[in-house]
């Protein structure tokens, strides 16, 4: 099992529906809005680390308010 952080900076005012709409995405486990550098962090749990690129550089990424991510592979 791979686990990955998803950090996503969005457009202002535009937090609320990226986190609904991550969390609907397969292999998202939640998603939380915070305070900081982002303004989201999504958590997911997959099977390779190429489920981690689908999610994070095609389903996040096409998601309309997304500016930029970036992506963590835990290592624990």
């Amino acid at each position: 099992m791979v686990t990955a952080f998803v950090m996503v900076k969005a457009n202002t005012g535009e937090a609320d529906r990226l986190k609904t709409e991550m969390e609907a995405i397969e292999g998202v486990d939640s998603a939380h809005i915070v305070a900081g550098d982002v303004d989201i962090i999504a958590k997911a749990q997959v099977d390779t680390p190429a489920s981690v690129k689908e999610i994070a550089a095609t389903q996040i990424q096409d998601i309309d308010g997304v500016e930029g991510t970036q992506t963590y592979i835990a290592m624990d």
